[in-house]
């Protein structure tokens, strides 16, 4: 790991007045030179922070676009130059040969352009007037350290920033124009904290052609903690950054990147869901997604002892009150059969008494049952789930992506796991998984509806929000939440599948719970889940896989939007296996 020196960055928030170019030009000039003044090297502007953002069409637009370099470029570059910074515009191009106009961002440093980006993956916006960006997601070299770039609806996949993380970047910086939602935006938080960057994130604010912005411009540490923010209005943000902190690329401590299975992840490379998912899962007669219907899941959360007699007594008791609620589906926390602490030393074949017990009590009641335990295999030792139900044993998943925890004494996994069940296809992930955004969009692209997800997951992945005083319409919510950013709320929204999330909770050893079911759209309000579990017991709600007999569903999990908007032509690094493949 190399140490770069620390600098201070700056974000500006700013509010655009449509097609007024040379009043934006000059009020950004204005907000860069008062940023480049107080000692920032790196300043970010917004998303089509030049012109203004909600165009009709390319004739509308036209007249405001420019090439880069150009007379735009060429003005804040003196700016970089005359303080020795960099900084970031966002700006509708048009490229010189085709004619065509792109959603860019540039990079501008001391010397001239550094580099840019066009937006890959547009918004509803961008179709009506420029084309999809045809740059690959580069990290570009600079005396600061690797900065990357995306624009706004580039963040909602996360294979743009893996991309970069992947390619060394210290520093995300994310132009943008979000909106309908109450800013720093989870998604923004999740890139930070997956990728272990910095985000540094210039939102506009204030309202244009019935749009309202969100604002919320931050810088985001690369634990996912949001340093610096400001809620609505022009103005600036500062904040210090570490390359050296990003370089490290731990997330909750362990080092995800170096423990990557690129050859579990091949199908990233094509998407299924361009076709009718109707279609394309019941293509020569093999594995039909199930009819779907609607049902009750639920998450347990408790603390999991030594002893596994004591452990089955608590899973038969919490499955009780499961079903006296009507629950189809109850999933239990990682290990919670046997126990934390040396589970070798408890592991048993999926043929034993633990087991045994487990899939009577899951038959008995007539529910699904999914929990997590130590499996021997002959001599191997492995941290699996087992999936039980009224007819039994159905399946079992062995972790693919172990903790360093886990590589102590279990062996990984090789594959993942689907099981189809009255209430649809249902994956099987444990805990660690979850950090690595590869795992559950895999599992996505296999047609899951939800994905149940037995955890033992110690550290902090959710924070609260204050309120904001932007005046977003209902049912957007504007007040205080405790848990405005989960983790694993992101994981379920962008697979847009349901996601049962069962984590441990004993807070003495930094094991928080934080349990829940969570829905597959993050942005519809009220929010589509269960409680989030901040104590011992069950949360539950309804989740919804009907709309695969219609000519197209109409239901997004089975739709699955973001997942048809991927471009997976662009994510080839993400299956590039390194010479390193220690786990």
């Amino acid at each position: 790991m190399t140490s770069m020196p620390g600098y201070k960055a700056a974000t500006i928030q700013f509010e655009p007045m449509l097609g007024e170019k040379e009043r934006n030009v000059a009020r950004l000039l204005e907000l860069c030179t008062e940023a480049a003044e107080n000692g920032a090297q790196l300043i970010v502007t917004p998303e089509m922070g030049t012109t203004g953002y909600c165009w009709y069409d390319r004739c509308e637009v036209g007249p405001f676009t420019e090439t880069i370099p150009g007379p735009t470029t060429e003005r804040f570059q003196a700016l970089a130059a005359r303080f020795g910074c960099h900084i970031v515009i966002g700006m509708p191009e048009v490229d010189p040969y085709s004619d065509l106009y792109y959603n860019s961002a540039v990079l501008i440093g001391p010397e001239g352009i550094v580099g840019k980006h066009r937006k890959s993956h547009p918004y509803i916006a961008e179709p009506k007037w420029a084309a999809n960006g045809d740059i690959a997601h580069q990290v570009f070299e600079t005396k600061l350290g690797r900065i990357a770039l995306l624009v706004c609806m580039d963040l909602h996949f996360f294979e743009t920033a893996r991309l970069e993380a992947l390619a060394g970047a210290d520093v995300i910086c994310h132009v943008s124009n979000w909106l309908q939602e109450r800013t720093p935006a989870p998604y923004w938080i999740n890139r930070a904290f997956e990728n272990a960057c910095y985000v540094v994130e210039s939102n506009r604010w204030g309202w244009e052609r019935t749009v309202q912005f969100s604002g919320g411009s931050c810088i985001i540490a690369p634990d996912g903690k949001v340093v610096a923010t400001m809620d609505s209005g022009d103005g600036i943000v500062y904040a210090s950054i570490d390359p050296t902190l990003a370089r490290r690329r731990q997330v909750l401590g362990e080092p995800v990147f170096s423990r990557r299975r690129p050859e579990l992840y091949m199908n990233l490379m094509t998407n299924s869901f361009t076709w009718n998912p109707s279609d394309y899962f019941r293509l020569y007669g093999y594995q039909p997604i199930p009819p779907g219907r609607k049902s009750r899941a639920a998450v347990a959360q408790f603390k999991p002892s030594n002893v596994v007699a004591d452990n089955l007594a608590r899973i038969a008791e919490l499955t009780q009150e499961a079903h006296r609620d009507g629950v189809d589906l109850l999933v239990f926390p990682e290990l919670a059969l046997s126990g934390l602490d040396e589970p070798q030393t408890r592991a048993e074949p999926l043929s034993g008494p633990a087991v045994e017990a487990f899939v009577r009590l899951a038959m008995r009641l007539r529910i699904y049952l999914v929990a997590g335990l130590a499996e021997a295999d002959g001599e191997q030792r492995y941290n699996t789930a087992i999936l039980a139900g009224p007819e039994g044993l159905v399946g079992s998943y062995r972790k693919t992506h172990l903790s360093i925890a886990d590589g102590t004494w279990a062996r990984a996994g090789d594959q993942w796991r689907t099981y189809d069940l009255p209430i649809g296809r249902v994956g099987l992930a444990l805990g660690h998984d979850t950090l690595y955004p590869e795992a559950i969009r895999s599992l996505a692209l296999l047609g899951c509806d939800l994905v149940a997800c037995p955890a033992a997951l110690a550290g902090c992945f959710t924070s609260a929000h204050s309120g904001t005083r932007i005046p977003h319409n209902y049912p957007i919510p504007k007040g205080a939440d405790p848990y405005h950013w989960h983790a694993m709320r992101m994981r379920g929204g962008e697979n847009n599948l349901y996601l049962a999330f069962a984590n441990v909770i004993d807070p003495a050893r930094d094991y928080l719970g934080n349990s829940a079911v969570f829905g597959p759209d993050a942005f519809v309000f009220p929010r589509q889940e269960s409680a989030i579990l901040d104590d011992e017991g069950i949360a539950s709600t309804t989740i919804d896989t009907t709309n695969l007999a219609t000519p197209y569903p109409t239901n997004i999990v089975r739709r699955k939007d973001l997942i048809v908007m991927r471009l997976p032509h662009h994510y080839r690094p993400l299956v590039e296996r390194p010479l390193d493949t220690a786990r």
